[in-house]
């Protein structure tokens, strides 16, 4: 059930604004393209990261009454958000949340790392908090289903589709693939893992901050390493500092610019997804076969010709194995 929150994209972007629309301060997110702990210490103070994965549907999700890899924190439920899922749409946001609401400094242990470890997370999302912690993790998870806010503002990054409705997913359609979105963040010396769909966090031990790069390296390699070799259909998001301020602090002109012009592209990919443009591209395709039939001779005839050539040449190397489909991770 969607609960009227549509799916959104594993997407840096889009993760960065959806904070700041939440009223976050300083933070963003960074697409990761490998598993080297360099990259993500590189991006240091690191919060989090979020992990979008093929949910397995021929498999167990967990061994009995232990998960896969670590084991249940149950105790942690009642000192840490988390939340479980009610909604499949909202697992993107509830990652996020996973890791945003266990970094205001309510539940850290006061440490030498302390200060990076805190999210000034807004008014909206610290009465959101403080108002949930004091429910068990079945009704926070009905609470964030229940926020407008909160609803509103993932759904103001959904994809615009005038043909289908994108939170639906047909029962029948076997080839239809289910993506899910968790969250690994360090708290309190240890090393969690925040997945709504499990009963309780999962610690996967001690885990410093300067540490935290390196160990859920080895928990992300492990989990891959339970698909088959030919999945591929990852997605790693690591939750940062913005990044713009360590290039004030450091001087560092160019970084600035680059991060800079960063923001620029994505606010412009962001109301991208906002609009459709069937009907521009409609009214460009009309002037297009206007100005075909307008040539005569048979220009239109010829265009349409070379256009059925073509798709039947991409239809043939996608056969052969040499070119595919794009394909759009969303949980």
């Amino acid at each position: 059930m969607s609960g009227g929150w549509n799916t959104i994209e594993s997407d840096a972007g889009v993760f960065t604004y959806l904070l700041e629309n939440l009223g976050v301060k300083d933070v963003q997110f960074e697409e990761l393209l490998s598993l080297d702990p360099d990259a993500l210490a590189q991006l240091y103070p690191v919060y989090g990261v979020i992990f979008l994965f093929k949910f397995p549907t021929d498999t167990p999700y967990r061994a009995g009454d232990k998960p896969l890899d670590g084991s249940f924190d149950q105790d942690a439920s009642e000192r840490l958000f988390f939340a479980a899922q009610t909604i499949q749409n909202a697992c993107g946001t509830q990652a996020l949340l996973s890791v945003l609401l266990n970094k205001t400094g309510d539940n850290t242990t006061a440490t030498a790392d302390a200060d990076t470890a805190t999210i000034d997370v807004g008014p909206h999302l610290r009465d959101f908090r403080e108002f949930t912690m004091a429910l068990p993790p079945e009704y926070r998870g009905e609470a964030l289903s229940n926020s407008e806010l909160i609803r509103d503002v993932h759904n103001s990054f959904a994809k615009s589709s005038p043909f289908a409705d994108e939170t639906q997913r047909q029962p029948d359609d076997e080839d239809a693939a289910a993506f899910h979105f968790i969250a690994y963040t360090p708290i309190d010396g240890v090393l969690y893992e925040l997945d709504g769909l499990q009963p309780a966090p999962i610690s996967h031990g001690p885990c410093a901050p300067d540490e935290f790069p390196l160990k859920v390296m080895d928990v992300l390699q492990r989990r891959i390493a339970r698909y088959d070799a030919a999945e591929i259909r990852f997605n790693l998001l690591a939750m940062v500092r913005d990044l713009r301020i360590r290039a004030r602090e450091i001087g560092d002109a160019e970084l600035l610019a680059r991060e800079e012009r960063k923001r620029r592209d994505w606010q412009f990919e962001n109301a991208l997804r906002r609009h459709n443009f069937v009907g521009f591209a409609g009214e460009v395709l009309k002037g297009v076969v206007a100005a075909k039939l307008k040539e005569g001779d048979g220009a239109y005839e010829k265009w349409i010709d070379q256009a059925t050539q073509k798709i039947k040449r991409r239809a043939e190397e996608r056969k052969k194995g040499r070119g595919g489909e794009d394909i759009e991770m969303r949980g």
